[in-house]
């Protein structure tokens, strides 16, 4: 008689020992173990083992009785051969990993994927939670810490249309108001190693542009020149040359007051240290200025600044531009040769921008997050912050709120 497959399914209150006395049983018959999971929840155990064993009869009689004696509900499926090459042929497929994240109420977000999940034949193998419950009075004091909900869930079946699943989520989640990012489980997503930033806008609040325009008196010309770029009247080369020059006479000494005013997005901080504490790489590749760049770098620990440098005589700006200027293409060209001087390839890195300025380089990307973006730049990116602080990339690259705080070494 050939071996049979079956399906254990095991739940109920968690014991210390079961898998144990469970494992003695499956070897005792001569069984294989062909797969496994499990999950507790509060002291509730879910427990799937998938065996091939030669004979049914004892073995089951024998987990029957084990789980009768602990209290555990049990079920036995016996798997048909098509099933199970069906199942094995899934485990060729590179899985999605869905990142689900959620200020609010968790229950809408959930329903909402789980209702275009069951529509596109996707299923859900696994959910793990990478944000900390908290503690019941932390429920009571600070509901917006509370309510904060992050699950990682590993997803297979019909993947093939993962990018019109992805499409539908992104409209679903506009309405909701969470975040998410759909990633293919690769070998390269487990080992990211460089994270670009763009910085106005993006790593600190303010468009440092605007700021020394404004304290020079030019800032409703400056505006002027931003919008004809934006509308494509002017190409962003163009448009930098003229406001720089619009700040022809203006102190040096005004660009450092605005670096010390310049103030980090939320999350800013506790991402740097966190990807510095793991081993990354850290870059800004910024349409802004040198100068605020590399004032950020001393006091964050960035390892690479490129933007774009003023020219300065005796004290004073001249308006003009030394050397090339930093616009979208050049982000992406130094995205690429960062990767090769820290010898890994682009599916490693992360890029992190707000604007369409940023698009090229979020797209070479393993990893392109629009952060706080227009919807044309989410929509481009494929992967979005817009309800969360910087620190949520921690949470899409897999990192939890357990490993963040033994980065930084104190709680979060």
């Amino acid at each position: 008689m050939a071996d049979e497959i079956i399906l254990i399914s095991i739940s109920g209150r968690d014991k210390p020992g079961l898998m144990a006395e469970l494992m003695e049983l499956i070897v005792e018959a001569g069984a294989n173990v062909l797969d496994m999971g499990q999950a507790v929840i509060h002291d509730e155990l879910a427990l799937g083992i998938l065996i091939q064993v030669p004979e049914l009869g004892a073995l089951t009689d024998d987990i029957a009785a084990q789980c009768h004696k602990v209290g555990s509900a049990l079920r036995i499926t016996l798997v048909e051969n098509d099933n199970y090459e069906l199942l094995s042929a899934g485990f060729s497929q590179s899985p999605l990993i869905l990142t689900v994240l959620s200020q609010g109420r968790g229950g809408e977000p959930l329903k909402a994927v789980s209702n275009l999940t069951r529509r596109f034949d996707i299923n859900i193998d696994t959910v793990r939670r990478l944000t900390k419950p908290q503690p019941k009075s932390q429920l009571e004091v600070d509901s917006e810490v509370a309510a904060r909900l992050c699950l990682e869930m590993r997803l297979s079946g019909s993947l093939q249309n993962s990018e019109a699943f992805q499409a539908e989520l992104l409209g679903v989640a506009d309405d909701i108001g969470f975040d998410f990012s759909v990633q293919r489980d690769t070998v390269f997503r487990r080992n990211r190693r460089l994270v670009a930033f763009d910085m106005d806008s993006t790593l600190i609040t303010e468009e440092v542009m605007d700021q020394l325009a404004k304290r020079h008196g030019v800032g409703e010309q400056v505006i002027a020149i931003t919008e004809d770029a934006m509308a494509g009247r002017i190409d962003f080369k163009e448009s930098f040359r003229r406001r720089a020059m619009l700040l022809k006479g203006m102190p040096a000494s005004v660009l450092h007051e605005v670096a010390e005013a310049v103030v980090l997005n939320n999350g800013a901080d506790k991402l740097i240290r966190a990807l510095k504490h793991f081993g990354y790489r850290v870059a800004l590749l910024s349409g802004g200025f040198q100068y605020v760049g590399e004032y950020l770098s001393n006091s964050l620990g960035i390892d690479y600044v490129f933007a774009n440098e003023l020219q300065v005589v005796d004290g004073k700006m001249t308006g003009e531009v030394v050397g090339d200027i930093v616009d979208a293409e050049r982000k992406a060209t130094l995205l690429r040769d960062i990767a090769r001087k820290e010898g890994i390839v682009l599916e490693q890195t992360i890029a992190v921008g707000d604007g369409a300025n940023d698009l090229p380089m979020l797209s070479q990307a393993g990893l392109g997050v629009a952060y706080h973006a227009k919807s044309i730049v989410k929509e481009s990116a494929q992967h979005a912050i817009s309800n969360f602080g910087l620190d949520a990339i921690l949470y899409l690259i897999g990192f939890s709120d357990l490993d963040i705080e033994q980065a930084l070494g104190a709680s979060v």
